[in-house]
């Protein structure tokens, strides 16, 4: 895989994460992934799936693989960010730390798809 065609995964990536993660995302997901095992939460998670799977069937046999590690990976970082607020008490409009949160759960399905990619190199 050439250097041009992982940037232009990586940027399928973050796409699929926004559309996925921002535009997609309803109240039945977001309401509900901190509750373990919740479809809201699972529903989410699978959407990550199918999406990674729409970026990289063409790249790789073990697509469904890769997608599948994703889904699992994404429904527990969400779920460690939704109880760890829960926790704190923190929210949007009281405490700052909510929005550290915020970041290092992006963070980390960024980190997510950038080791998917050393997988596949």
């Amino acid at each position: 895989m050439t250097a041009t065609m992982m940037l232009y995964l990586l940027l399928a990536f973050f796409v699929k994460h926004f559309a996925v993660d921002f535009l997609m995302q309803g109240p039945y997901q977001y309401k509900n992934k901190g509750t373990y095992g919740h479809p809201g939460g699972i529903l989410h998670a699978w959407l990550h799936c199918i999406g990674t799977l729409v970026c990289l069937l063409f790249f790789t046999p073990y697509a469904i693989l890769y997608a599948v590690a994703d889904m699992i990976l994404h429904y527990h970082i969400d779920w460690a960010k939704m109880n760890i607020n829960a926790k704190m008490g923190w929210g949007p409009t009281t405490h700052e730390q909510f929005w550290w949160l915020l970041g290092a759960d992006q963070f980390l399905h960024a980190l997510t798809y950038i080791g998917m990619l050393m997988v596949l190199v």
